[in-house]
């Protein structure tokens, strides 16, 4: 192996970890997040880095026909993301606990 592919292997690896680990840190926004537009967010990141997955594989196998699939999966996630954020707006309230609610269980 020359070294031009022994220096793309190695960063693909190196997405591949960094990748990961911004995966964890989404998962632990979407179970912890305070508010739902702060997980729905998370849930639009999370596509993203799923895209990253799915390009980062498509250059560690050689068949770049996985940048088809990552392209379609940006514009599903695009819409979703739009379709939880109608949701959101005509939800009125991004709270998990109301205000009202907030206060009659203080009192």
């Amino acid at each position: 192996m020359s070294a031009v592919s022994d220096f793309q292997q190695i960063c693909v690896y190196v997405a591949f970890a960094l990748l990961s680990l911004s995966f964890a840190v989404i998962v632990y926004r979407i179970v912890t997040g305070p508010t739902l537009p702060d997980r729905i967010l998370a849930l639009d990141m999370m596509i993203a880095v799923a895209i990253g997955f799915i390009a980062t594989f498509g250059v560690h196998s050689g068949f770049y026909l996985y940048v088809d699939i990552a392209i379609a999966l940006g514009l599903i996630g695009f819409l979703s993301t739009v379709a939880f954020a109608r949701f959101v707006l005509a939800r009125g309230s991004t709270e998990d606990v109301p205000e009202a609610l907030e206060e009659e269980s203080n009192s």
